[in-house]
C-alpha cells in the first residue's frame, strides 16, 4: 500500500523560504508522477508542481522561478523548495502520486500547512 508523508510546513514571512518534503513508501517499481497540490478554504486543490520518474518537471505559472521540485529516487522522496514566498501561497500543501497507467492521482498525503504572513 502506498503511503505519503509530508513534512516541512510552517509559518514564514513574505519573501522567505520553506522546503516541503514527501516521503513515499510501498510504491514499487512502476513509473509514476509525484506532485504537490495546494488548497485554500472553499477552493479545490490546485496543482503546484509535478515530477515524473524520468525527471520531467512541471510548474503552475504562479510559482515558476520561485519553486523547485526535486526527487531522490533512492530515498523515494520528493521535495518542493519554495523561495520568495507570497501571502497568496498560503494554504495546505498535499503530496500526491499516480502511476503512469492511472488517469488520476490515487494516493495522497495528509497535508502540511504553509502560512506566509508578516
Amino acid at each position: 500500500q502506498v503511503q505519503l508523508v509530508e513534512s516541512g510546513g510552517g509559518l514564514v514571512q513574505p519573501g522567505g523560504s520553506l522546503r516541503l518534503s514527501c516521503a513515499a513508501s510501498g510504491i514499487g517499481f512502476a513509473s509514476y508522477t509525484m506532485s504537490w497540490f495546494y488548497q485554500t478554504p472553499g477552493k479545490h486543490r490546485e496543482l503546484v508542481s509535478s515530477i515524473t520518474t524520468s525527471g520531467v518537471t512541471n510548474y503552475t505559472d504562479s510559482v515558476k522561478g520561485r519553486f523547485t521540485i526535486s526527487r531522490d529516487s533512492i530515498k523515494n522522496t520528493v521535495s518542493l523548495q519554495m523561495n520568495s514566498l507570497k501571502p497568496e501561497d498560503t494554504g495546505v500543501y498535499y503530496c500526491a502520486l499516480k502511476y503512469s497507467y492511472q488517469p488520476q492521482y490515487a494516493f495522497w498525503g495528509q497535508g502540511t500547512q504553509v502560512t506566509v504572513s508578516s
